[in-house]
């Protein structure tokens, strides 16, 4: 893995996503994508995230979700709906995320041992495109760069 840039990222309002719980993480993630895309209008832009949190049991809680491009989108696929929480995340990008999928929860260890995340808030994973994937915790309130 190259050297992480750290960057802080703001988002001004929740974003909502839709999608569905993997129920056996990390194998299942591939496949929930591939079911999710696959229901999505072939023609519309739109970011996917990966949203995990460690659960009660000390297992890992992965959520595979899509951007909702318009009011109700949700629904209309019979899809959960998540909030992407407003505010300001710590965030590393990662280029050609297919070939480093091995070392993103090295990236996720690194940024979590960093004294202003958020710990009650999941790890995000924002798939912008094929090619760029971004590492996002985010900040406490008072959290700063």
């Amino acid at each position: 893995m190259d050297k992480m840039v750290v960057e802080k990222v703001s988002f001004p309002q929740d974003l909502k996503v839709f999608g569905m719980y993997v129920k056996t993480f990390p194998e299942g993630i591939g496949q929930a994508f591939d079911s999710l895309i696959e229901r999505m209008p072939p023609d519309q832009a739109r970011s996917y995230f990966g949203i995990s949190q460690m659960g009660c049991n000390g297992d890992i809680l992965y959520y595979a979700a899509a951007e909702e491009t318009y009011e109700g989108e949700a629904s209309t696929y019979g899809y959960d709906i998540y909030l992407v929480k407003q505010g300001e995340y710590l965030t590393v990008t990662v280029k050609d995320w297919r070939q480093k999928t091995h070392c993103i929860k090295d990236v996720f260890e690194a940024m979590l041992d960093d004294d202003r995340i958020d710990k009650a808030n999941p790890c995000i994973e924002w798939y912008k495109n094929d090619d760029e994937m971004v590492c996002m915790v985010k900040l406490n309130t008072n959290g700063a760069i």
